[in-house]
């Protein structure tokens, strides 16, 4: 890292952003799963004031809503992250976001339900942040959710 270079943990720091405790999983599986330099974090679901946001989009809840739960979302993963690998400074490139949108047929916007994740990552990892991604709509995301993301990134260095 350049000296002159903001490191990740500064740039939360100016959007003022705590990053919370990492949370555990909930089943037969682990949170992060590491190949080689490469990490696959499971699917994060929107939590709201320690509890899962849950609704649907497009009936209950709107795009804006949708948008602020896929940022939630990646403060989340980011913190998934920083509990594997101790550094967020080492992530070399984050690789791709899969987002879920529980929503309802009519609904279209899942794009831009992801970019509150996306836009996130580009803020706080720069040119380390440009991602392939997908956003599906769903009938139902586990708890009744209104958003899951999940996430491939890779390290500069194995952890």
């Amino acid at each position: 890292m350049k000296t002159t270079e903001l490191s990740v943990y500064d740039k939360l720091g100016a959007l003022g952003i705590v990053l919370p405790p990492a949370g555990a999983a909930g089943g037969a599986y682990v949170m992060v799963a590491q190949t080689g330099n490469t990490l696959f974090l499971s699917g994060h679901i929107a939590r709201r004031n320690g509890a899962v946001w849950a609704g649907k989009l497009g009936k209950e809840l709107t795009t804006g809503d949708g948008i602020a739960a896929a940022h939630l979302v990646a403060i989340d993963l980011m913190a998934t992250l920083h509990a594997h690998t101790g550094d967020l400074n080492i992530v070399k490139r984050i690789v791709k976001v899969m987002s879920l949108a529980n929503s309802t047929t009519e609904f279209v916007e899942q794009h831009l339900v992801t970019n509150g994740a996306s836009e996130l990552f580009l803020q706080v990892f720069a040119e380390s942040g440009p991602h392939a991604r997908s956003a599906f709509g769903v009938a139902q995301i586990p708890f009744g959710g209104c958003v899951e993301i999940e996430l491939i990134v890779e390290l500069a260095v194995h952890s």
